[in-house]
């Protein structure tokens, strides 16, 4: 499957389902992280340091051997002041169409940063945009040319929320022996989570959840998910 994950700043992605990102491209999916901004400025980093630590984080995710793989795209609205607007919408369905994903995630809508909730509601409506036969949508940064219209069948929202809350989720995604490579990921971003003091604790904090939530489902770690539309099974062969 191809598989777009939508962030509004890098790192976004990782503290919230960078164990299932790891698993799902070791099991061969193509997963592409779209940061919708490029996170900066931030108390210690700048746009070439975050630019860096985002593809260190890419490094930390991808399958050492198979055929799946995690890649990157910057759509580089401005940080912190993220905007719903028609513009913003088709530069994210112009990405859609691009990657062709059988599967949208992108940041729960609950949430107490405008640029999540912005980023949330401009993907949404982009899900929609893009399978608009009539309207031509814009080629996104890396790519030469853009797909036929699509309307992913599946939107699937993750937890990476700056409100102090518990997620009540869906469903949760088993990533039992992936806790190494989630956290090395989100190490990747220094300049965030090990140069700033007010953020080193974060990890852990990240840890304990994915601990929790595992231990809901039987397994040593788990990340939270939620859906709007039901999701279909055909068997029972997946659940924990």
């Amino acid at each position: 499957m191809n598989l777009l994950i939508i962030g509004p700043h890098p790192d976004d992605q990782e503290l919230g389902m960078g164990g299932t990102i790891a698993k799902l491209a070791d099991q061969g999916h193509n997963v592409v992280l779209l940061d919708m901004t490029d996170g900066s400025p931030t108390p210690v980093g700048d746009r070439a340091t975050r630019l860096v630590e985002a593809q260190a984080a890419v490094k930390a995710l991808a399958p050492a051997s198979g055929s799946g793989k995690v890649s990157r795209v910057l759509l580089d609205l401005p940080n912190r002041t993220v905007m719903h607007t028609i513009e913003a919408r088709h530069k994210v369905a112009g990405v859609i169409r691009a990657v062709q994903p059988d599967v949208l995630f992108m940041p729960h809508p609950e949430d107490a940063h405008p640029d999540h909730i912005a980023v949330t509601r401009i993907a949404e409506d982009a899900r929609f945009d893009a399978k608009l036969t009539s309207v031509q949508m814009p080629t996104p940064p890396g790519y030469s040319s853009i797909g036929p219209p699509i309307y992913p069948k599946w939107v699937i929202y993750y937890y990476c929320s700056h409100l102090r809350t518990v997620p009540q989720p869906t469903f949760i995604f088993d990533t039992t022996g992936y806790e190494t490579k989630k956290r090395a990921a989100i190490l990747a971003y220094r300049t965030q989570f090990v140069d700033n003091p007010k953020n080193v604790a974060v990890i852990e904090w990240v840890n304990a959840q994915d601990r929790y939530m595992g231990s809901r489902i039987g397994t040593l770690a788990g990340e939270a998910f939620w859906m709007r539309e039901p999701l279909g099974l055909t068997g029972l062969q997946g659940l924990v």
